[in-house]
């Protein structure tokens, strides 16, 4: 069964999501039967950190309150990642447009390395603190998780991928998602936000219940009354 998540790397719930998406899956007995495919969702497109603003400055401007509020706001989703196993560390985060590690994460999926590229550039974002905006810092993240630099580079030097990008966008709004991160359950179910684990345990077996019902069967009925005139690993029946 396919899940489909779109998300934005400098969005802290998409983070906190994931893990608790990864630990629903963790205690299912079909996890393996469960196909995750990452979309793109950018929450501010027009964004480019050009003055060294901090997240407090950005949170500050972009959604008209004291930077103390922003702190403070802040420090709520920092307990929340602690509780699903998370460091965020907002003191050094680097707000960032997020259209190139997007293009680098569709990359990714080419040399089936999606699910780690998306979780290294939250780890370099909310965890290191690295500008995840930078090509440079990029072309690093695609190395460690084992894609040739080279391609990397030559990739986020061009245009390859934007439409990609830009058509996961789109799809987002012909099925109505407004606000990251969102599961999507076999083009069927959808669930938003940061759920608790539970909650997402709840969702994906009764989409998976749903969706194997639906799915050819394994085994054949025998339309036959006997079974004379076959061969199985013990001989002939004449």
């Amino acid at each position: 069964m396919k899940v489909e998540i779109w998300s934005d790397v400098m969005c802290p719930f998409c983070y906190i999501g994931k893990r608790h998406f990864e630990q629903a899956i963790d205690r299912l007995p079909f996890k393996n039967e469960i196909e995750v495919d990452w979309k793109s969702y950018q929450l501010n497109p027009e964004y480019h950190n050009t003055n060294n603003e901090t997240v407090y400055e950005y949170l500050s401007r972009s959604k008209g309150m004291p930077i103390e509020q922003a702190k403070q706001m802040t420090k709520q989703v920092v307990d929340m990642a602690s509780n699903a196993g998370l460091t965020i560390d907002f003191d050094k985060n680097i707000p960032a447009n997020t259209f190139n590690a997007h293009r680098l994460i569709h990359l990714a999926a080419k040399h089936n390395l999606q699910d780690l590229a998306e979780e290294k550039l939250f780890e370099a974002h909310f965890v290191q603190s690295r500008n995840i905006g930078e090509t440079s810092v990029l072309v690093d993240v695609a190395g460690e998780i084992g894609l040739d630099k080279a391609e990397a580079e030559e990739v986020l030097n061009s245009d390859q991928f934007a439409e990609a990008v830009r058509y996961d966008v789109y799809e987002s709004q012909s099925l109505g998602i407004r606000g990251v991160p969102y599961f999507v359950m076999d083009r069927k179910y959808g669930v938003s936000g940061a759920q608790p684990v539970q909650a997402f345990t709840d969702a994906l077996t009764q989409s998976f219940t749903e969706w194997k019902e639906t799915q050819p069967k394994s085994t054949l009925t025998s339309l036959n009354k006997t079974d004379d005139a076959v061969c199985d690993e013990n001989g002939c029946e004449i």
